[in-house]
């Protein structure tokens, strides 16, 4: 009896164990399938195929230069072909209204600048819906300073004192690249300050300003610091001043107008570039990754210096907060535009 027992007991040890190690194996499955996926099997597929990058500027300018300078390096970082497409036209908005219109897929990005943008839909004319919060920001690339030139050979202004001296007696051109512009404020701001009698020629792009004032058809070039550079060393125009609180390392022997004795009329174009909201985070994170380490590329910020435009990189809150102040100053300056 004592063995019949013994052995009843024995199977009872077993089908316990038995059990108890089901349950152990079933309460390691869950834990098996909360796994994270591995590095290789999370990797976003993205970009598989050129990226377009509208500027809204025509060719030769300074947002078109500096794109130029900038994309091979970061086709480099993200393995695929920048191509860029100038749209220009509307103060920019040509462009920026292709952009907000793209898919957002990641494939269409483009730059934004700054002032300009802004005026682009703070004008009532226009009656725009479209605001800086409808972009996706990545990252800024310049700022550049506003300056004033005159064609090399013209004799009426040598200094900046000549030109503002004739300008309060008498209308002077200037270049612009469209109403409520860096430039076209500059111009405005300059009026309202000194008496003078800047009149702004919109046109398409700086391209456009610099053949108008070596053409002999405008009086002062009215454009940055990166769009005077070149044409300055060339020796196709004259450099008057710089509207900037301290004198360009680009320009060092050009005044401030500020030390001229002008006041503090600074102006300046900064340039990033955007994306139509609605980009995947993953895929934007992607693209503000490569441009951060493309923009900060030693080479890179070279060869932007040589052609006189300074590299400034910003993103995330920092960029947001730098436009959002930007688009204060226009509104500060609504009085000036007549809006």
């Amino acid at each position: 009896m004592k063995k019949v027992i013994s052995l009843v007991l024995v199977m009872c040890l077993i089908a316990l164990f038995a059990l108890t190690g089901c349950s152990s194996k079933n309460a390691e499955t869950p834990k098996e399938n909360s796994q994270q996926p591995s590095k290789e099997e999370s990797k976003v597929e993205f970009p598989t195929k050129p990226i377009t990058v509208i500027v809204s500027y025509a060719a030769g300018g300074g947002t078109d230069t500096g794109a130029r300078i900038l994309m091979p390096y970061v086709e480099k970082e993200l393995g695929v072909e920048m191509v860029i497409a100038n749209k220009p036209g509307g103060g920019g908005w040509v462009g920026w209204t292709e952009l907000l219109n793209a898919k957002p897929d990641g494939y269409t990005i483009g730059y934004i600048n700054s002032p300009n943008i802004f005026s682009g839909y703070l004008n009532p004319a226009y009656k725009r819906d479209a605001t800086i919060e409808d972009f996706a920001l990545i990252a800024n690339h310049v700022v550049d300073y506003g300056a004033i030139a005159v064609r090399a050979d013209d004799k009426r202004f040598e200094t900046i004192d000549d030109l503002i001296e004739y300008a309060k007696n008498h209308e002077v051109t200037t270049t612009s690249t469209g109403v409520g512009s860096d430039d076209h404020i500059a111009s405005l701001k300059l009026n309202d300050k000194l008496g003078t009698k800047f009149v702004a020629v919109h046109g398409k792009g700086a391209a456009y300003g610099k053949s108008g004032v070596l053409g002999g058809h405008i009086d002062a070039y009215f454009a940055n610091v990166g769009e005077v550079t070149v044409p300055a060393k060339n020796g196709e125009v004259r450099v008057l001043a710089v509207m900037a609180p301290e004198r360009s390392k680009f320009l060092p022997d050009v005044p401030t107008l500020e030390e001229k004795g002008y006041g503090k009329v600074y102006s300046w174009s900064a340039r990033g570039l955007a994306a139509p909201k609605g980009v995947p985070e993953d895929r934007l994170n992607i693209i503000i990754d490569a441009f951060e380490k493309a923009i900060n590329n030693s080479e890179q910020v070279e060869k932007m210096n040589k052609m006189g435009l300074d590299v400034k990189f910003m993103k995330g809150e920092e960029y947001y907060k730098f436009l959002k102040d930007d688009e204060a100053g226009i509104i500060g300056v609504k009085d000036l535009l007549g809006w």
